[in-house]
């Protein structure tokens, strides 16, 4: 069986044991988190939402936080002696797919 989900304005499909990475979510290490938001349910048997489908929900436990490797973003203006030199580093949660409630 897997899944659709939204989150962090993405979607991801995730089945049971997969690890994956997404944006930030507002919880602690060890937690577990609840994706309410199943665009699909795919299986045996098939439940497309409209947008979300009643009922479903995907359960996830919080395995890391972390950020990103740094990235530059460089701005540059030839002969005008302009430039501008910026890092960013992405928050990021790693999550694994403990069940699928559909």
């Amino acid at each position: 069986m897997y899944a659709i989900i939204e989150t962090g304005g993405k979607q991801v499909k995730v089945e049971e044991g997969q690890v994956i990475y997404v944006e930030k979510v507002d919880a602690t290490e060890g937690d577990s988190f609840t994706f309410d938001k199943v665009l699909f349910v795919g299986g045996e048997d098939v439940k497309v939402g409209s947008p979300f489908v009643e009922g479903a929900t995907v359960t996830a436990k919080v395995e890391k936080q972390g950020r990103q490797k740094k990235i530059v973003v460089f701005k540059y203006k030839p002969k005008k002696n302009y430039h501008k030199k910026q890092g960013h580093r992405q928050p990021y949660t790693k999550l694994v797919i403990e069940k699928i409630n559909a």
